[in-house]
């Protein structure tokens, strides 16, 4: 079982995540982070610093965000890794507790 990143990144991209995960399995898109399912290590690290409470056990996921498992398996192929916190974005803290953002996720930087 993996970790999943879920909406509440969108737009936001704190990356505190990334400076305590042990295996470097987070990747980067624009404007949203996810977890290689088949690099993380379950061990739970990251989940308790994520600012916007996005980062579930996958068993844990909330229905409502059910794709994101399938998409932090497919857009870790082909997003770049992330191994060092960077900034957040510039409107994180606007769009931190904001619902809805799906239609933000910004899917392009592919690698």
């Amino acid at each position: 079982m993996a970790y999943v990143v879920a909406e509440p990144c969108i737009k936001c991209k704190y990356t505190d995540c990334v400076e305590v995960c042990p295996v470097n399995c987070f990747y980067e898109g624009p404007n949203f982070l996810v977890i290689h399912p088949d690099e993380c290590i379950d061990c739970g690290a990251c989940e308790p610093v994520c600012p916007t409470k996005a980062i579930f056990p996958e068993s844990d996921l909330p229905e409502k965000w059910n794709e994101y498992k399938a998409l932090n398996a497919d857009l870790s192929t082909k997003w770049p890794v992330i191994s060092e916190k960077k900034e957040p974005l510039p409107e994180a803290e606007q769009f931190k507790d904001k619902e809805g953002k799906r239609s933000m996720l910004d899917l392009s930087g592919q690698k």
